[in-house]
């Protein structure tokens, strides 16, 4: 019935979204769902939320699968498309971590079949066996493929990350800095290792690769903020499940910044201004 499936649209959208880092290819996953959800035989589905995410699962991954060539050929820094969330993100376990922009960039980094196995196995708890059966792969080949996915996020994703209190006070603090066009205060807030990564997708002028150390990541962006000519603003929001700034120019979003932080500073940003990628920043 169509109250099944829209009980766990959002689950879904989640699920496809965590899979493929895109808003757009995670709503049209989620519309394929639903015509296969009402072409299926519903008094053989015992389980509805269990069938509903294996199906967008198998999905996502012929989708992420596709994507793969056009992704090698995007032009600069590929991001996960930044997604607006609500401040009570923390409290739905299924939501939480995943959805942060540093372990979105980590997950891009396993292979489609990694990916699914690491989010079916660790976010949602399915057995060996379940997710073979949704993958394809044999239970020893499934086993072997989440203890590598899940030894690989661990070794990439941030070890020390600040609490959500602490996090909305540093981006304030650069915002603040920013917005001041003050070198000194912005290199205050600025970890000395920090690297910044910025998508404009060859669409919007964008830096083509990482920038590196807080003088060069200081210098580049209020270089950026410059060329706006007082027209404009950046604008606290809670982003992938964290504190992060929308970029604002006329009145219209055209961009979003996401934050790594610890001890007090900066360690990564990311800037996504790829015009393309902004639908998950509608409200």
């Amino acid at each position: 019935m169509s109250e099944d499936f829209e009980e766990h649209r959002r689950l879904l959208f989640g699920t496809a979204y965590r899979m493929l880092g895109s808003v757009a290819d995670a709503e049209d996953i989620v519309q394929d769902a639903w015509l296969a959800w009402h072409r299926a035989d519903r008094t053989a589905v015992g389980n509805p939320r269990a069938y509903l995410v294996r199906t967008v699962t198998n999905l996502s991954l012929n989708r992420l699968r596709s994507a793969q060539v056009k992704r090698e050929a995007y032009v600069g820094p590929w991001l996960p498309e930044p997604l607006l969330t609500s401040p009570d993100i923390a409290e739905e376990a299924e939501l939480a971590d995943t959805v942060s922009m540093a372990v979105l960039v980590v997950l891009e980094t396993l292979t489609p079949t990694e990916r699914a196995v690491f989010m079916l196995r660790e976010v949602f708890g399915y057995s060996h066996a379940e997710v073979a059966e949704v993958v394809g792969k044999s239970e020893a080949s499934v086993r072997q493929s989440a203890h590598r996915a899940r030894e690989h996020v661990r070794a990439r994703r941030p070890r020390f990350t600040a609490k959500a209190a602490e996090q909305r006070e540093i981006v304030e603090k650069f915002r603040q800095a920013c917005l001041g066009g003050d070198l000194g205060e912005v290199l205050t807030v600025l970890a000395p290792d920090v690297v910044s990564w910025a998508d404009g997708g060859g669409i919007v002028t964008a830096a083509r690769r990482p920038v590196y150390g807080a003088a060069h990541v200081a210098r580049w962006w209020l270089g950026v903020l410059a060329k706006a000519e007082g027209d404009g603003a950046m604008h606290l929001a809670e982003i992938n499940g964290e504190t992060g700034l929308l970029l604002v120019h006329q009145g219209a979003t055209i961009g979003a910044m996401t934050f790594e932080a610890a001890d007090g500073r900066i360690t990564a940003l990311r800037v996504t201004v790829n015009p393309e990628k902004l639908r998950g920043l509608r409200p």
